[in-house]
């Protein structure tokens, strides 16, 4: 039980896919401005990186050493080309926002790095256990990213919704925070957060 507790939690706190691992950051900084992108990118990112690992981990004994990386890729691609199709039907607004972000899922690292070093020698259970905790902890982040960037740069909550907010009236916003460098100064910050958390349960 500890064991799949670890591997689900992993992603969380000690390889979480941004804060520590630093992987997949275009996507992360280049659109989390609005929590209801951050949202969808996430929610994206989790459903291609589950399905991927629980096909990968069925079938590792089966693919050839010589093409796997090609089969990964492959396998990938199908789960992102379904979100896409997805997403462009009944979500269209999410679909336009992301844009090129979304269709790149097939060559961020994360999921790469996860098939590979985790779905490509673990079961499936496990590998389903991965994959959520991965994907969650990665979706936290980019929620957090962007909760910070909307309220801080546009004065909005839930910006792109039927829920819209206005809190901070705009000759109030830090508008540097809509922009790329406000996206590398929030990531730092968290960044930082992140690794004095590490450093003082290890000083513990």
């Amino acid at each position: 039980m500890n064991k799949k507790l670890s591997i689900f939690t992993n992603g969380f706190v000690r390889e979480n896919p941004l804060l520590v691992l630093n992987i997949g950051l275009c996507s992360s900084l280049g659109i989390t401005t609005q929590i209801f992108n951050g949202l969808g990118m996430g929610l994206s990112m989790t459903f291609v990186l589950m399905m991927s690992e629980i096909v990968i981990s069925l079938f590792r004994k089966h693919i050839p050493q010589a093409v796997r990386l090609p089969v990964f890729i492959t396998i990938i691609a199908a789960f992102t080309t379904i979100v896409q199709l997805v997403l462009q039907a009944y979500v269209p607004s999410l679909y336009d926002a992301l844009g090129v972000f979304l269709p790149l899922i097939v060559v961020n690292c994360i999921i790469m790095g996860r098939v590979e070093a985790f779905a490509s020698k673990n079961t499936t259970a496990d590998s389903i256990l991965d994959a959520l905790g991965m994907g969650l902890g990665y979706t936290c982040v980019l929620l957090l990213i962007s909760l910070i960037r909307e309220f801080f740069g546009a004065g909005t909550l839930l910006a792109g919704t039927a829920l819209k907010v206005t809190v901070i009236p705009q000759a109030y916003c830090i508008g540097i925070l809509n922009s790329a460098p406000g996206g590398f100064i929030v990531f730092g910050i968290l960044g930082a957060a992140m690794q004095a958390i590490k450093n003082s349960k290890g000083a513990k």
